[in-house]
């Protein structure tokens, strides 16, 4: 199988699912009104309800959104074979991922924005309100304590990683001050700024490198982890318009570029899928998931196919930001869409490598001699890049391996193999950096409306000083698990926690659709729902039986068991709003808003 093939019908499937199924559901399900005012012109604050082209809120949404899932979780799953993950990208990003994304911020935006949580509570109930606010804060602290690990690893040591990637953060709040005040509305002129400064910062890297400069961008883990911490606290308190999206705008400008660079390469070189379409670990003992195709393939590509997430995203910042209801197709559909075509190319990259090369990256060295397999090009591979690659599991090496030796393919550009192989180091890292900015700002409002049961001025977002105090309570308590490291202990939670978070949204999604009379359309969410939260109900007592008890691991058996009874309550609780509205025992929302935005004052718009 040529990776072109696969290229090919990835394409055309997410094109017509665009263009059809998603004006489907803008028409048809949610009925999206471009003449309603949206929170971010009804309430526009200029720190977190800001009006902003849907361009630019694209960009910030898909760099929010796509973390470290899309990237890592096809390359552990390729395990399995390149089949399995190609098919539930495909069908879980246009049926689940897609729909999850587009229906939670339409939910967001007819509650002014306010997050999931809230949504529960005004949909379902207080006791759904409060089970959802304290697993979707667990979970935060989990994905942005472990994504940021990664980040560490990759930088510690690296001053080339080191400046490339710190960079980028000056030039955002440049970025953001030029948009604001030096040229207002000018975003194809900033754009053209900021990626000029971007690329000049990846180029300027090894020269650092070899500089006199390297030992001031040279950190020990310890140092990078404190730096990422304060990072995430800054971000989640400086306004958005100043960080947060020209920081995630500008990077989404290396993620496409990226990506259409490795699509490119694909189609240049249409390089052969080396891994069979399904491999003898299907039915379990692979090296690198401990666990059968099923449920563990849906658990392992989580962001690639659908995220719970991706709700707190769509019920964070995005939807205090959007100009018009019409926006949402594009940034709640469009962008679940492009990050699923990234998991593919990921899934390319990994596939690409012979098989027993990717299985001696991705397992420990003992264990990989238990497997009988001969590397074939490692050893070479390993001589281009500098580096040892063998025995480095846990994805993002053998991602970058793939994405290194088809780049290097393209002119005969072998003899840079080095540079590209750091290059899509690097990649990675800012990938995981726009989710820790994003995750930590939607940790504070959820710090703040937990505060605000005790203290109400806390639900005060333009109140700075609860600003500072829940952003910094947020960030020491991932900023604390990431400078432990003890994380890495509990990262195997995050798959089954993620998409528990993922089917507790389209529950409460479901009773919102029920609420607006639109009882005929809810098999949109019901039915991923109803697989996504068996499958991984599965995958989580699997955790718990063949993993977590054998070990004695008390206390990761015990969370995955809290976890799992949390999101079973919510959906209960959620069932018996369904059955009350059906019955006619539960009354329809009535809306009973003025549904013009010219009647509303005018308002300033970040950009025209």
């Amino acid at each position: 199988m040529h990776a072109l093939i696969l290229v090919i019908i990835a394409a055309l499937v997410f094109v017509l699912a665009y263009r059809f199924y998603s004006a489907f559901i803008a028409a048809k399900v949610l009925a999206l009104d471009p003449n309603r005012p949206t929170p971010a012109v009804k309430l526009n604050d200029g720190r977190d309800y800001v009006p902003t082209n849907k361009w630019l809120i694209f960009g910030h949404h898909f760099a929010a959104i796509a973390g470290a899932g899309p990237l890592i979780g096809p390359v552990l799953a390729a395990q399995f074979g390149y089949l399995p993950g190609f098919l539930w990208i495909l069908i879980g990003g246009v049926f689940a991922g897609a729909v999850h994304d587009m229906v939670v911020l339409f939910a967001s935006v007819r509650h002014n924005g306010k997050s999931l949580a809230e949504v529960a509570k005004a949909q379902i109930g207080p006791f759904s309100y409060w089970l959802v606010l304290v697993a979707t804060l667990f979970l935060l602290i989990i994905v942005l304590a472990g994504a940021s690990i990664s980040v560490v690893n990759a930088l510690f040591h690296s001053p080339w990683g080191t400046f490339t990637v710190g960079i980028t953060i000056p030039i955002a709040l440049f970025t953001g001050m030029y948009l604001k005040w030096l040229r207002p509305g000018k975003i194809a002129e900033a754009s053209v700024i900021g990626v000029i400064l971007i690329i000049l910062a990846v180029v300027l890297g090894p020269v650092i490198k070899d500089s006199s400069l390297a030992p001031f961008f040279t950190f020990e883990k310890k140092d990078i982890s404190l730096f990422v911490t304060i990072y995430g606290f800054i971000a989640a308190v400086l306004p958005v318009w100043l960080l947060l999206v020209p920081r995630d705008y500008l990077s989404s400008y290396m993620k496409f570029g990226t990506m259409l660079l490795l699509a490119i390469g694909v189609i240049l070189v249409n390089p052969l899928i080396q891994m069979p379409p399904t491999t003898q670990f299907v039915s379990g003992g692979g090296p690198v998931i401990p666990g059968k195709v099923w449920p563990f393939v849906f658990i392992t590509i989580a962001c690639g196919a659908i995220s719970g997430f991706h709700s707190l995203v769509s019920s964070g910042t995005t939807p205090k930001m959007v100009t018009n209801e019409r926006d949402i197709r594009p940034i709640g559909y469009g962008a679940m869409l492009t990050e699923s075509f990234v998991a593919l190319m990921a899934l390319i990259a990994a596939t690409v490598l012979p098989t027993a090369d990717y299985f001696a990256i991705n397992s420990p060295p003992a264990l990989f001699q238990k497997l009988g397999m001969q590397v074939q090009d490692l050893p070479y591979l390993s001589a281009l890049v500098g580096e040892e690659l063998a025995g480095r599991p846990g994805g993002a090496v053998s991602l970058a391996v793939g994405m290194a030796d088809i780049f290097s393919r393209i002119g005969g550009l072998r003899h840079l193999m080095s540079y590209w192989y750091h290059f899509a180091i690097m990649f990675e890292a800012l990938f995981i950096l726009t989710l820790i900015d994003a995750g930590t700002r939607v940790g504070r409002y959820l710090m703040q409306e937990i505060g605000g049961v005790v203290y109400p001025k806390l639900r005060d977002y333009t109140w700075w000083p609860g600003v500072i105090v829940t952003s910094g309570i947020f960030s020491f308590c991932w900023g604390y698990l990431l400078y432990t490291g003890t994380i890495s202990t509990i990262w195997p939670l995050f798959g089954v926690n993620n998409q528990l978070l993922g089917g507790m949204a389209l529950a409460i999604s479901t009773t919102f659709l029920l609420r607006l009379g639109k009882a005929k359309y809810i098999w949109i969410t019901v039915i991923p729902m109803a697989f996504l939260l068996i499958t991984t109900i599965v995958a989580g007592y699997q955790n718990i039986v063949n993993n977590y008890l054998p070990k004695h691991n008390y206390l990761l058996a015990g969370i995955s068991v809290v976890m799992i009874i949390m999101v079973v309550l919510i959906v209960a609780d959620s069932i018996r709003v369904w059955l009350g509205i059906l019955s006619g025992k539960m009354p329809l929302i009535k809306d009973t808003e003025e549904a013009s935005v010219a009647q509303n004052a005018p308002t300033k718009y970040l950009s025209e």
